[in-house]
């Protein structure tokens, strides 16, 4: 069991250190695609991967289990990345990255409500405000003020509701015991198919001219295989070996590993007020997992397919 919690840790991690990498090429892409032909692109060529890696299908059991997969597909991929990109266009950056985080908030409390398997404790509490604090200040870093957009935040809040919703409905698909990969690619499918009424609202029309560009081609390849294909199949698997609660936490070192690639890459300096939102980050964590003293806490690993 140990060595399984290991594993589900471990899966986590790496997850979010790739997801912190995947804002700056989505930041180069956006310059050659819309937000929701780039998510089509990215989303179609993740589901080309996975069929690749692992061929055969999810056969049809009933309309419940084929509605669940439904709502994992509309609510992780398509509602998720629609909301982001929507409360990107009419808020700020640092308003949006501030916002998302508050998915794992949102994640323990459905786990309380639905799961009944997740008690909410006030460590928890605690650990999430000064987390919060910590993202605030990774966020701005002195360079901007707080603006409040109503459209935009609000946006922003319903793409953190609709990953938490994700996590949960996840623990029902892991509940079926089929293979990660096959309902991983199973949700992508249900993804791809509730975003083809957007693609018809933005006149998207297909074409792979775009592609001839190395820049981007590169860069659409990690996002596609790496940051999806690779990424989401990690993810599933740590949320049934931790819980939602747990692997939701992660989250949290996304704009972490993402201020680390800024000072690497893009030659950022290194301010008091980053190393704060750092330290506040990590504390927060830290205060949210800690066990209290002389009382053994008991965790459920699930089995992993």
């Amino acid at each position: 069991m140990e060595k399984n919690l290991k594993k589900g840790h471990l899966l986590a991690f790496v997850t979010i250190m790739v997801w912190g990498c995947a804002s700056i090429s989505s930041k180069i892409l956006l310059e050659t695609f819309g937000p929701v032909e780039l998510f089509f692109y990215r989303m179609l060529m993740a589901y080309l991967m996975l069929l690749a890696i692992k061929p055969g299908f999810i056969k049809y059991k009933n309309l419940k289990e084929e509605m669940v997969f439904m709502a994992a597909g509309i609510t992780g991929v398509t509602l998720y990345f629609i909301l982001q990109n929507v409360a990107l266009k009419y808020s700020l950056a640092s308003n949006v990255g501030v916002l998302l985080t508050i998915s794992p908030f949102f994640t323990a409390v459905l786990s309380f409500l639905i799961l009944k398997d997740e008690k909410l404790r006030a460590k928890f509490f605690m650990g999430f405000a000064v987390t919060l604090a910590g993202v605030m200040l990774l966020s701005y870093n002195g360079n901007q003020v707080l603006k409040l957009n109503p459209i935009g935040d609000f946006m922003a809040i319903l793409a953190a509701l609709a990953w938490a919703v994700y996590s949960v409905v996840m623990k029902k698909v892991g509940s079926y015991g089929y293979n990660t990969i096959l309902s991983t690619r199973k949700i992508f499918f249900y993804g791809l198919i509730f975003l083809i009424p957007a693609l018809v609202y933005t006149d998207f029309s297909f074409s792979t001219a775009k592609f001839f560009d190395p820049m981007v081609l590169g860069n659409m390849l990690f996002l596609a295989i790496v940051a999806s294909a690779m990424t989401y199949v990690t993810w599933n698997k740590a949320l049934g070996i931790l819980g939602p609660v747990k692997t939701s936490m992660y989250l949290y070192g996304v704009p972490v590993v993402t201020l680390a690639l800024s000072i690497i890459v893009l030659g950022e300096r290194v301010t008091l007020l980053s190393m704060t939102g750092v330290t506040l980050i990590l504390g927060g964590i830290w205060i949210s997992e800690r066990k209290p003293k002389g009382k053994p806490t008991k965790v459920l690993a699930e089995k992993v397919c």
